[in-house]
């Protein structure tokens, strides 16, 4: 999946291993690997120093968004990374991403150097950081993920999240993947990327096996986390929370 922009729905299941066997075998007629197929997914995470972000995301409000730094691969300086910029309003998910450079990524996001190639996802990108001020990368999330879509509908995607791990140390894509994890062993997770309905045969299996959809953030598992470790206390209520403020987020153009 390369750059642009993305608008479906995404749904998470938490499966144990017999419910990944039974998913996996019921979909093997209709659902083939994608062009990233198995790969370990890295990123890094940005947020203020309070954990604003995260924070207002763990609210469940009806509109949030969050900023990652990803790429499929240990790469070097030199190598093509993705900025995400993430957006959920009322359930449906707005992805916008573009490609750059991991150098060049980073001085963009951390050293506040503009990227060489302008583009309309870069601007958004802007709004955000000048938005939020103060951002800075916060947690580096690894996982290993098996990525599918429907033969007769592309657009259909069913990805299998294993081994997620997280730290908030060597915050780079370019070090080696380590940290603390998430989930129990055998344990995976299942997100359903659509813009549709489910196709039968998933419905079946889900209904068969007890497969119910869950609320499950990778990087909000990391902060409660961290909030364990050092039990801060946040009084500020994230103002765009607030109606004026989204308000100004929707009329800006971004969903």
């Amino acid at each position: 999946m390369g750059a642009g922009t993305f608008q479906r729905f995404e749904i998470k299941y938490l499966l144990n291993k017999e419910q990944r066997e039974a998913v996996y075998e019921a979909m093997k007629p209709y659902m083939k690997a994608d062009s990233y197929g198995n790969s370990t997914i890295r990123n890094i995470y940005f947020d203020r120093p309070d954990f604003l972000l995260i924070r207002n995301s763990l609210y469940k409000p009806i509109y949030k968004e969050k900023l990652r730094v990803r790429s499929y691969k240990k790469v070097n300086e030199e190598d093509k990374v993705f900025i995400e910029l993430k957006k959920k309003f009322k359930g449906i998910v707005y992805k916008r991403r573009i490609e750059s450079k991991e150098k060049e990524a980073m001085n963009y996001l951390c050293n506040g150097k503009k990227l060489s190639k302008e583009s309309q996802i870069g601007k958004e990108i802007d709004y955000f950081l000048d938005f939020y001020k103060e951002i800075e990368p916060k947690v580096f999330l690894s996982y290993d993920r098996q990525a599918f879509f429907d033969k007769e509908n592309p657009d259909f995607r069913m990805t299998f999240d294993e081994n997620i791990l997280w730290r908030e140390d060597n915050l780079s894509l370019t070090n080696e993947v380590y940290g603390k994890p998430i989930l129990e062993d055998g344990e995976a997770l299942l997100e359903i990327k659509s813009a549709d309905t489910f196709p039968l045969w998933l419905v079946e299996v889900l209904s068969k096996y007890g497969i119910y959809k869950v609320s499950f953030s990778k990087y909000g598992n990391a902060y409660t986390e961290i909030l364990k470790n050092k039990r801060w206390l946040f009084t500020r209520i994230p103002v765009f929370n607030k109606e004026e403020n989204l308000k100004e987020r929707l009329e800006y153009g971004y969903i």
